[in-house]
């Protein structure tokens, strides 16, 4: 692409479209090219576009100046239900809206052309996504095994925008920060204290370490160190927690489903270790730059989502299945099958060096 045609892209962009409609974690990843569209375009207003889940990262991407949430038919992985009324509304919602140009960011396995397909059909003059479809790119395909946060910003960089910062960012709003403190000490924990945040669980059963190991590992951790746990997840894993807190007895501060999103990550924020899976809490660590200690599926390779920032460990077993990119795994999680004493003597290295 030229550097004349570059710099016509931007022409008279005073209302941005950025749709990005995934899990919070993708979201999170989102943060760089946020943050470099806003120093590039100060005066454009800047609206993204998330899912439900998605929508509840949003508060800690400060470049965002509005936010469109919207279950989107073509992102749905279970059984998408057709609904016509909801789709013209969604496509004379972005109309009334204005927009000059839409930005679509997708994963490697996601096609942009639904999105472009409504954009169009919302009168939005100009739209920008990537494709691995051959013969189909919108742009120059991104390699498959790269960082998903590096693909997020090849897009704008190929478009022409200057990126200056390309690690993850989030900011904390100080309320998260100060309803967390109040919190935790109801549940036991005061955060001024070191303490281990194990978070462990996701959202997807083929990349979840079996949740007894990682309980059996935070409390050898927590024996070893005398830090408390602060056990976290979703709400609809309170169900999944007793098991996990019985293991972890009196080590344990519960704060399954207590918390929402901006008080999570002020909660990884102030952690000494992390424990977790390929999940958000990954991400937020390496956006705070806090030690986590990851069991890595073999869904995705880890070059795909590894921190990049963080002090980190990726425990990995190598199988003739990976990537395999399954939400349920067929072979009882062969490449998960890592002895909770691995993942202790990881944190205790990264403990240990002072990270």
């Amino acid at each position: 692409m030229s550097g004349e045609r570059k710099s016509r892209i931007w022409d008279h962009v005073r209302r941005l479209l950025v749709m990005r409609l995934d899990n919070i974690g993708d979201v999170i990843m989102m943060g760089p090219a946020l943050k470099a569209i806003k120093e590039n375009l100060p005066e454009a207003e800047l609206v993204m576009m998330v899912s439900p889940a998605g929508a509840q990262a949003a508060p800690l991407l400060p470049w965002i100046d509005d936010l469109i949430g919207w279950r989107a038919l073509w992102q749905d992985i279970g059984k998408p239900q057709l609904r016509p009324d909801k789709e013209f509304e969604l496509i004379e919602a972005l109309r009334l809206r204005g927009f000059d140009l839409a930005l679509a960011f997708t994963s490697f396995s996601q096609s942009p052309h639904p999105a472009a397909f409504v954009c169009r059909m919302a009168g939005i003059p100009r739209f920008y996504g990537q494709s691995q479809e051959s013969g189909w790119s919108t742009l120059p395909a991104f390699p498959v095994e790269e960082n998903q946060a590096e693909r997020n910003l090849y897009l704008i960089e190929s478009l022409g925008l200057t990126v200056k910062d390309r690690n993850l960012d989030i900011r904390i709003p100080k309320a998260a920060e100060d309803s967390l403190g109040l919190l935790a000490r109801n549940a036991g924990l005061e955060i001024s204290q070191d303490y281990i945040v194990l978070n462990p669980w996701t959202s997807c059963d083929s990349r979840t370490y079996p949740s007894v190991r990682f309980a059996q590992a935070a409390r050898a951790l927590s024996e070893i160190t005398g830090m408390r746990v602060a056990l976290s997840g979703a709400p609809k894993e309170r169900q999944k927690s007793p098991e996990i807190l019985q293991i972890l007895g009196t080590r344990a501060v519960d704060l399954v489903g207590r918390t929402d999103v901006c008080q999570f990550a002020a909660l990884v924020a102030r952690a000494r270790v992390v424990l977790t899976g390929n999940t958000s809490a990954l991400h937020l660590a390496d956006a705070t730059l806090v030690p986590v200690v990851v069991p890595y599926s073999g869904t995705e390779l880890e070059s795909q989502w590894a921190p990049r920032s963080a002090p980190h460990k990726l425990l990995l077993r190598r199988t003739d299945c990976t990537p395999c990119y399954r939400f349920s795994c067929p072979f009882d999680h062969e490449c998960l099958d890592i002895p909770p004493e691995e993942v202790v003597a990881a944190a205790m290295e990264s403990l240990a060096s002072g990270l």
